[in-house]
């Protein structure tokens, strides 16, 4: 009798035993814009995976950021000052270079009716290395762009971080390099002593072009668009300039510009609509010889399309580009274009991000042309012919070996290419939609950066986004057998104590580390927070972080640079109950957390999911025996056959 009455308690006991598991959820709910975590401000500093480098009391913030990985340094520009931040020494002083405008710029710029505090001053607004031991360096001068050479010295024997001055005898004028406002968006490049720039050329700044200048050569010598000719360029606002080889010979090479600006071809009664789009000239271009002279000869553009699918064909179009990434691949003459796009109107706004092939940008300049034509001087494509050589072609013994010089242009390609800019085809994104898509949130995203992650099966892109009121989105991409591309939401960062718009990020790989300026402030970030998943194995998968893994004791950074054996890699396959599964117990890990109670009495069930992409399920044991998966059964509430608890919340179940 007392054995059959143990074995029947052992049995209540059994069927009392409580399981509460996490499960991932569908995958249409890992496309929802809500993270797998929410790091406040407070929160950020307390992790101890963000430092504050610098502070901002202006509101202008730190608008211009320049980081050498090799040499550990930070170069940032403010108003009326360049800072040298040393990353490896965090507890040394910042260099600093005081920079003013002159007395006579700031009461001139007062006297025109601009801000004393927020405009009249030298906001140095660009940094962009010359050489090894130069930096090159333009401020808006207080409403007149000044630039000079900064130069980096050794400190001296086994000293570190050098030291840095302004060399006084190389002030030059910043026209044509550097805007005017410290607000006005602009790019440059600087690429063999030459710059390239697209920003505003008068003190309005109602007039803006794209420019080549020397930077160590006379003022005159420089090239720019069409002066007054709208369809060139009208209204732009520039974001983004990078050099890329189009073919093994360097004569073939090309700049590739990226802005909006207003639509020409959108129609009559239109006028004000944005189109995106990306430029080209040849490095090589120098002009033409009667016609075109100090104007670039080569310059073509054409739309980039970035749109959603609507019904019955219609499309939505985010055309108001912010900012553009070029990720380098192991082609240098195929990189990847990641575009951020908004759109704003009184019933519709968001953000997307789209990607481009260099092969769609370079067939589109490759196909034909746009231009008026008709009564009414329409928009379309251009069935004319084309001149040899054919209009934006460089130069080069590639095409023409008699061709040494946009000088050499028959003057038939120079009249062509002055009236004909605009390619008639856009250029589509990769999968002709976007890959990430916001819309119906609290914020705008304006700044994009990508981090390529490569393992052996495959590779990762990162996308940190950073938006208008001061936080980081960090957004993993993986590409699935199918070639589509799976969105995973990890993590949003507050950055900033008050909501403030981001305005620069710098990724350091070597260093794991992400550097973030604000309108208050300048903010060194860790790329991974690894320990705020969890604790467990389960935790640390359903994050489905790339930058994290499971180390067999907590949830870990995972340095692709580390050989070691680690638990969940694959963030396209969650699968926690074999990723983690414990061989010396034979049990799941999954199982976070077992309850027991009495037949017939009340039990508080409570498991908290610590991300919402996850839901909570309550299992009941209703076997004995040696634990098959059969056994474990989905919670009822007693008397009512109700289903499971809902997902993060807890409760008195009868039992």
């Amino acid at each position: 009798m007392a054995r059959t009455g143990a074995a029947r308690g052992r049995r209540l006991l059994l069927d009392a035993l409580l399981l509460c598991a996490l499960l991932p959820q569908p995958d249409t709910a890992w496309k929802q814009h809500a993270p797998r975590l929410r790091v406040t401000y407070k929160d950020l500093l307390k992790s101890n995976s963000s430092r504050l480098l610098l502070t901002s009391g202006d509101g202008l913030g730190f608008q211009a950021l320049l980081l050498d990985e090799d040499r550990a340094w930070l170069m940032v520009g403010a108003k009326n000052h360049i800072f040298l931040l040393h990353l490896d020494h965090p507890g040394r002083e910042p260099e600093k270079i005081f920079w003013p405008a002159s007395r006579e710029q700031v009461e001139h710029c007062r006297l025109a009716g601009k801000d004393v505090e927020t405009e009249c001053a030298n906001f140095i607004r660009l940094l962009q290395p010359y050489n090894s031991s130069h930096v090159f360096a333009c401020g808006t001068g207080s409403y007149q762009p000044v630039c000079a050479f900064i130069q980096l010295g050794a400190r001296g024997k086994g000293a570190g971080a050098p030291l840095m001055r302004l060399v006084t005898h190389s002030l030059q004028s910043g026209r044509g390099r550097c805007p005017y406002s410290p607000r006005q968006p602009f790019t440059a490049l600087l690429v063999d002593g030459e710059m390239y720039s697209g920003t505003s050329s008068d003190f309005m700044g109602s007039s803006a072009a794209f420019f080549r200048t020397w930077v160590r050569g006379a003022e005159q010598s420089y090239i720019r668009t069409e002066q007054n000719q709208d369809h060139w360029l009208h209204e732009p606002a520039f974001v983004g300039a990078f050099a890329i080889p189009d073919t093994y010979n360097p004569h073939d090479d090309k700049v590739y510009i990226f802005f909006r600006e207003t639509a020409l071809e959108a129609g009559q009664w239109d006028r004000r609509h944005i189109h995106a789009r990306v430029a080209r000239v040849c490095k090589n271009d120098v002009g033409g010889k009667r016609s075109l002279i100090n104007r670039w000869s080569t310059f073509l553009k054409a739309r980039l399309v970035c749109s959603i699918p609507g019904p019955q064909g219609t499309q939505t179009h985010f055309d108001q580009l912010e900012d553009v990434f070029l990720l380098r691949t192991r082609d240098p003459q195929n990189p990847l274009i990641f575009g951020l796009f908004t759109v704003s109107s009184g019933v519709f706004s968001g953000s997307a991000v789209c990607v481009y092939s260099m092969a769609a940008i370079r067939a589109a300049f490759s196909g034909p042309f746009a231009h008026k034509e008709g009564f009414d001087y329409r928009w379309v494509e251009y069935k004319g012919r084309v001149p040899y050589p054919r209009p934006g072609m460089c130069p080069s013994e590639t095409y023409d070996p008699l061709l040494r010089s946009t000088k050499d242009f028959p003057d038939e390609v120079i009249s062509f290419v002055r009236s004909h800019q605009l390619m008639w085809e856009p250029v589509q994104p990769q999968g002709r939609q976007p890959v990430l898509v916001r819309v119906n949130v609290p914020y705008r995203l304006r700044r994009l950066l990508v981090h390529r992650l490569e393992t052996e099966s495959r590779h990762y892109d990162v996308l940190f986004l950073g938006t208008d009121e001061g936080k980081v989105l960090k957004v993993g991409l993986a590409s699935t057998v199918s070639h589509s591309t799976e969105v995973i939401n990890l993590e949003e960062i507050s950055v900033s104590k008050t909501p403030s718009p981001i305005l620069d990020m710098k990724l350091s790989p070597k260093r794991q580390e992400l550097l973030v300026s604000s309108t208050h402030g300048l903010l060194q970030l860790a790329l991974y927070r690894c320990e705020l998943y969890g604790k467990t194995c389960t935790d640390c998968c359903l994050a489905r972080d790339p930058y994290c893994t499971w180390d067999g004791k907590t949830c870990a950074p995972h340095l692709l640079t580390e050989k070691r054996r680690a638990r969940c890699q694959d963030v396209l396959k969650p699968d926690v109950l074999s990723q983690c599964q414990d061989t010396a117990e034979g049990t799941a890990v999954a199982t976070e957390k077992l309850v027991f109670g009495v037949e017939k009495n009340s039990t508080f069930l409570e498991c908290l999911a610590r991300s919402p992409q996850t839901t909570i399920r309550w299992l009941a044991w209703h076997g004995e025996g040696s634990g098959l998966s059969e056994d474990w059964r989905p919670l009822r509430r007693a008397g009512a056959g109700a289903a499971d608890p809902p997902a993060g919340q807890g409760g008195c179940r009868h039992l």
